[in-house]
């Protein structure tokens, strides 16, 4: 036997889900829309929920110069998106050692940003690039996460060149970030690198870095930064 729809079974009674209210033949969104619009960027960008804290109002930019100006750049770029997201010149990088903010900086830049509408997808280098490897001769698994990666609206390379280096690791970053710079799709980065070690790792790829994030290329360095040294 069929079970009845009921108003219990839907998450908005007003518009049971559709997300639009249709009204004498005229649909206007329904005020439940934006919140999953909000929920469906979530999900797909591949953030945990624990990152979801990670917002500008709670990080410490007072341990240094380099923090204060790194979060004044995080909060310009954010501010700026829509009039540069289509520009050369649309992304912005956080080089730097462990546990001086780079991540967080990169995730409170990313949060803000979906919760604006705008999508992200969160690339985390070392367990991404050591998937892409291990399937590599699986064209079809191949193609569809480089396509997810190389025509995201945005996305986020947490940790870039974490660990030991490896050619093909190089290919197919560079394979990444060229699709993306040619197409002035913005990128959001994190490393440990600075941007000699960048060059010096591949000189195509990391000018092409250097180059997109012109005027947006935040160092954090010296042991003062280092948050997890003194909580």
């Amino acid at each position: 036997m069929k079970c009845e729809e009921t108003e219990d079974n839907y998450r908005c009674k007003k518009c049971r889900d559709m997300t639009f209210i249709i009204d004498d033949g005229i649909a206007t969104p329904c005020e439940c829309r934006a919140l999953r619009e909000a929920e469906d960027i979530l999900k797909k960008s591949g953030i945990g929920r624990e990152f979801r804290n990670k917002r500008f109002d709670n990080f410490d930019f007072s341990r240094s110069m380099a923090t204060m100006k790194g979060y004044k750049n995080a909060m310009d770029y954010e501010n700026e998106f829509l009039d540069i997201e289509n520009s050369r010149c649309n992304s912005i990088m956080f080089l730097g050692q462990v546990g001086s903010g780079k991540t967080h900086l990169s995730m409170a830049i990313c949060n803000e940003l979906m919760d604006r509408g705008v999508s992200i997808i969160y690339m985390g280098y070392r367990d991404a690039i050591t998937s892409i490897k291990q399937n590599m001769l699986d064209s079809v698994y191949y193609n569809k996460v480089m396509n997810r990666y190389k025509n995201a609206r945005v996305l986020f390379v947490d940790d870039l060149f974490k660990g030991k280096i490896t050619d093909s690791d190089i290919n197919i970053m560079f394979e990444l970030i060229n699709h993306r710079y040619f197409n002035n799709l913005p990128v959001i980065i994190s490393s440990e690198c600075g941007v000699d070690r960048l060059l010096g790792i591949d000189e195509a790829l990391g000018s092409r870095l250097v180059e997109m994030s012109k005027g947006r290329i935040v160092e954090l360095r010296g042991r003062d930064l280092n948050y997890r040294m003194y909580e």
